[in-house]
């Protein structure tokens, strides 16, 4: 069985895949900080089962210092104790989004929000998990 080829998405539609790395850009000179976002884009990563995201996002994770045990329990972040309450919102809300056909976004995901991130912060949030979810959608869509 042949599997189809896929389609290089990001020379095809060269401007849509620029946008997107500049909202990537845009973002890691935001207040978050890479860790964050890096942590919820791993987290993401893992609910789509991307393997090019998980590679490359547990690798910056690494880099940037973040502990072995810390990154080896990110699936369980609700019952480890590596995870500070700040971490807990954003995971939160990562998962809300991105299973949004079944959470439908709600407050009890977005209320803890407001007490550990700023009204911009929680909006650079919210762009990382969408762009994050684009990213991980065309790489597995077209098998990238």
């Amino acid at each position: 069985m042949s599997t189809p080829k896929r389609l290089p998405y990001n020379t095809l539609s060269a401007d849509a895949y620029r946008g997107l790395g500049a909202t990537k850009t845009a973002l890691f000179k935001g207040p978050l900080g890479k860790e964050m976002i890096e942590l919820v884009w791993l987290r993401i990563s893992q609910i789509n089962g991307c393997a090019y995201c998980l590679e490359m996002h547990t690798k910056a994770l690494r880099s940037s210092g973040m502990p072995e045990a810390k990154l080896d329990s990110l699936a369980g972040w609700r019952v480890s104790e590596y995870f500070t309450d700040r971490e807990r919102a954003a995971l939160a809300w990562t998962e809300s989004l991105t299973h949004v056909d079944q959470t439908h976004a709600p407050d009890e995901d977005y209320t803890p929000l407001e007490t550990c991130f700023s009204d911009v912060e929680i909006s650079d949030l919210t762009f990382a998990i969408a762009l994050m979810s684009a990213f991980n959608r065309l790489a597995i869509g077209m098998r990238q």
